[in-house]
């Protein structure tokens, strides 16, 4: 099994309603995200250049993440269902991409340096 990743980046606010009034993250606050988008592929799977998928085939997802959630209120961009935690965004993001990226096996999603969720079903 051969894995890759690739890392992109954006900026946006949210607001984590559900928590008690007093805690920090139940104000409107941002972060600057970093997702990891996680493929895989078996070694009978590689394209004929050797590769799980070309990275450069990911640039629709860059585009999509830009238009879609960089400098955005993530409670809105993500259609306001679901709490926008981490490991929500994190989910959201697989489900939404996993048709077009089918060798997508896990999305990673930080808000800080020192904190990561991961969705991998």
């Amino acid at each position: 099994m051969f894995t890759i990743t690739k890392e992109f980046h954006f900026s946006a606010s949210h607001v984590l309603d559900q928590l008690p009034a007093w805690h920090p993250c139940a104000r409107m606050h941002g972060h600057n995200y970093i997702v990891v988008l996680e493929l895989s592929a078996e070694d009978d799977a590689l394209t004929p250049a050797g590769f799980v998928r070309d990275y450069r085939e990911l640039d629709a997802f860059k585009k999509w993440m830009d238009d879609t959630l960089d400098h955005r209120h993530l409670n809105e961009a993500m259609g306001g269902g679901a709490s926008p935690s981490a490991e929500n965004l994190a989910k959201w993001i697989f489900d939404r991409w996993r048709d077009e990226v089918p060798e997508l096996t896990a999305v990673k999603v930080s808000e800080t340096p020192k904190t990561w969720a991961v969705y991998r079903p």
